[in-house]
């Protein structure tokens, strides 16, 4: 259901559609609560402002942060912009090794006993700890950002992969064989329909994890960025500043996740979990 349609139910038929979506009536109560109850604190305990800041003051920020020219470093435009591109440019190539390597590994079982654990190990490097020689080899700029945005996002679409392609029943193979279908045909027309929900789950993972990649690769070493804006607040302690780059960060993660949602929706609306829905 389109955000647009959600709204026009909400307009005409408010009871009923809160009476089957009750968390889209929660979630916005839930939220005014919290900065209610958060801006009170704040103010009835005088918090100093370099601990926790009011919600108003975060407020403050955030629009004063928007209210510049679009390439004001000192603005969010330019900053957002950056990390943008370097999340969706470490998405796509991570998320396209990822599906290409576990679509390889899981056809031929020789393949994944020798790759799987040098795959293994080399995930389990913590990414922090390499981070610094990725800035070494790669410098400041965007491109150690995407090396380190990809190389996260791919280890989740490798297992998905793999996980998807062989879970696939013996019986459809079986099936298909009887019909005469080459390997191909059975791989395009079975093994691959059947590992695509496992695949979307994979990108629901990676779009945020490519997020957190190019904010660690920002953190470490960066030109320009949200992450290196973060770095730029703290050392003035401008902590409203921070709360309000951090609430734009979540607000990128949950967008990211509504566009792979929306994707999975178009693209595997034939899957169960889907066909629920179809029409509506």
């Amino acid at each position: 259901m389109s955000v647009v349609k959600l709204f026009r139910d909400l307009c005409t038929d408010p009871g009923g559609t809160l009476r089957e979506r009750p968390e889209v009536g929660l979630v916005p109560m839930v939220f005014v609560v919290i900065v209610t109850l958060w801006e009170f604190v704040v103010r009835y305990f005088q918090v100093p402002i370099y601990f926790i800041p009011a919600p108003s003051l975060i407020l403050e920020a955030l629009f004063r942060g928007f209210n510049t020219n679009i390439w004001a470093l000192d603005g969010y435009w330019v900053h957002i912009m950056y990390t943008v591109g370097e999340c969706i440019g470490g998405f796509v190539i991570g998320s396209l090794l990822g599906i290409l390597v576990g679509t390889l590994i899981s056809q031929f079982d020789l393949v994944e006993k020798t790759m799987m654990p040098y795959v293994v190990g080399f995930q389990t490097l913590p990414k922090v700890a390499i981070a610094p020689l990725f800035i070494i080899w790669f410098g400041l700029g965007i491109t150690s950002k995407l090396v380190l945005s990809a190389m996260i996002t791919f280890f989740p679409l490798l297992i998905n992969s793999i996980v998807g392609f062989k879970s696939t029943e013996q019986d459809k193979i079986d099936l298909m064989r009887s019909l005469a279908a080459n390997e191909w045909q059975i791989f395009y027309l079975v093994k691959f329909p059947n590992a695509m929900p496992f695949v979307f789950a994979g990108l629901e993972m990676g779009i945020v994890y490519s997020l957190i990649g190019a904010i660690v690769g920002e953190f470490i070493g960066g030109e320009m960025g949200l992450g290196v804006l973060i770095m730029q607040l703290n050392l003035v302690m401008d902590i409203a500043g921070v709360f309000a780059t951090l609430i734009i960060l979540s607000m990128l993660g949950i967008v990211f996740h509504l566009i792979i949602k929306a994707l999975e929706k178009k693209v595997i609306f034939w899957s169960p979990k889907h066909t629920q829905v179809i029409g509506t």
